[in-house]
């Protein structure tokens, strides 16, 4: 197994480095998988990380100046590696203005990522600075729970309100109970609410809009047709998940949506040019 990636563009070293700090906002550990194309950032959904899950995609292309891998074998050409998002995001910081950075799997004491990064100096010797990120080899037996999620059969999907925005809403009902209903609906409509012995507090958002799936609202899954617009659909959520999510956002994404699978999940979906970040909240009784 091999892989090295380089990166020149300032740009993509802190978009990419941004999206790192975000992941590992949302998680301690996870699995980095990387393909010829692609690099995921996943999370299966365990009883021990509360059942959340987390699906990452990232297109090489747009990020790495060069790029080689060899996989496990020919047939299976990839390489499945458990991380820790924070020390990746940790070496990258300290090379945010290198001038070029290098990031390649090595074998030092254990398997490790290790970032070089060539650094700007006054004087025209250059110095490196290297970071060596232990990781774990995750065995071809266990693959298979690195699956891309499929798409739920939501009963509502909508456009997130400004994320900053949720944000400070959230911020304040936390201090409140420990749970929140998130519950929208087909006419754009979404409210969070906390309902406790003492407080009932429900903060509305309006003209969100909904976003068209395609064949998924004709199938099955997905929304009804004959599902009344008005009607809320809702799910009641760890309050700290949420939480975590939304401090975590450095992607600035285009568009950031939620699909809500009544009483069941709540499906958070952020998506860049270049990358898409998929989030899943199991519903509490």
């Amino acid at each position: 197994m091999k892989f090295r990636g380089k990166i020149v563009d300032v740009a993509c070293l802190n978009h990419f480095t941004r999206v790192i700090t975000t992941i590992s906002k949302l998680t301690k550990t996870c699995v980095l998988r990387l393909t010829p194309d692609n690099l995921f950032f996943i999370l299966s959904g365990k009883v021990t990380n509360g059942g959340v899950s987390m699906w990452c995609q990232l297109s090489q292309a747009n990020f790495f100046d060069e790029y080689q891998m060899d996989g496990v074998s020919a047939e299976d050409n990839e390489i499945c590696l458990e991380v820790s998002p924070e020390n990746l995001s940790r070496a990258l910081k300290t090379v945010h203005n290198a001038k070029t950075v290098k990031v390649k799997l090595t074998q030092k004491h254990c398997p490790c990522l290790t970032v070089g990064a060539e650094l700007p100096t006054l004087s025209s010797s250059s110095r490196v600075v290297t970071h060596d990120v232990p990781v774990d080899i995750v065995p071809r037996r266990l693959w298979h729970e690195l699956k891309e999620p499929s798409m739920p059969d939501f009963d509502v999907s909508i456009f997130l309100p400004p994320l900053k925005m949720m944000k400070n809403v959230v911020d304040r009902m936390k201090n409140l109970s420990n749970f929140l209903v998130m519950e929208a609906n087909l006419s754009g409509e979404m409210n969070l609410k906390i309902e406790t012995d003492l407080v009932s507090v429900t903060t509305h958002f309006k003209e969100l809009g909904n976003p068209s799936w395609g064949d998924h609202a004709s199938q099955d899954s997905g929304p009804s047709r004959s599902r009344d617009p008005e009607v809320m659909a809702q799910a009641r959520v760890d309050i700290r998940k949420l939480q975590q999510f939304l401090v975590g956002q450095q992607v600035n994404p285009s568009k950031a949506m939620c699909n809500v699978v009544h009483e069941r999940i709540v499906h958070l979906i952020l998506l860049h040019e270049d990358v898409s970040l998929q989030y899943f909240i199991p519903a509490v009784a």
